[in-house]
């Protein structure tokens, strides 16, 4: 079936003629809409060219308006299937962007869970060596209590020393 015949086709199915009371022949589409199809378009030299003459109820610029309407239709046709084609094209691409942005996505939490894991791992070995340097510095710290009090007894028999060598410096020289 060539594109005039499915125009003309979808044209009977869908498009009726109706008289007017004024003798206009006009179209009403099944969804309501009517459009008035004797009415020439602007331009249209050949609507105007030919008289109208009547041949059983239409006339010959209606014949001639629904040839320009068939041709229209196939065009908007034709400009429908581009667009729907553009459309299968644009959601292939979006689809494919969607795809990769999610691949993306997925391995960047992916990363983020080795770094997480690695940070958890590198926060407790901190933790532990803190803990160990304060261990360390708690025992330091109790070893130099017991150095104090050392200190203090080195203090106390430093000066008997000093106060024996004063006497025996006085014994050997006298005065």
């Amino acid at each position: 079936m060539c594109n005039d015949e499915r125009v003309q086709t979808w044209r009977t199915d869908h498009f009726s003629e109706a008289t007017t009371s004024t003798g206009i022949t006009s179209g009403k589409m099944d969804a309501g809409a009517e459009v008035d199809v004797d009415r020439p378009v602007e331009g249209d030299s050949s609507a105007e060219s030919v008289p109208d003459q009547d041949h059983g109820g239409t006339s010959e610029p209606l014949s001639l308006k629904q040839g320009e309407i068939l041709r229209t239709l196939a065009t908007v046709e034709k400009d429908s299937q581009a667009i729907a084609e553009s459309f299968s094209s644009l959601f292939v691409s979006l689809r494919s962007t969607l795809a990769e942005a999610t691949g993306s996505s997925v391995e960047h939490m992916s990363c983020f869970g080795d770094a997480a894991g690695r940070l958890q791992e590198t926060a407790l070995d901190a933790a532990t060596k803190g803990n160990r340097y304060i261990n360390s510095c708690l025992r330091l710290n109790e070893e130099i209590k017991g150095v104090e009090n050392l200190a203090a007894r080195l203090k106390h028999l430093r000066r008997n020393v000093d106060v024996l060598d004063t006497a025996v410096n006085k014994l050997l020289r006298p005065p």
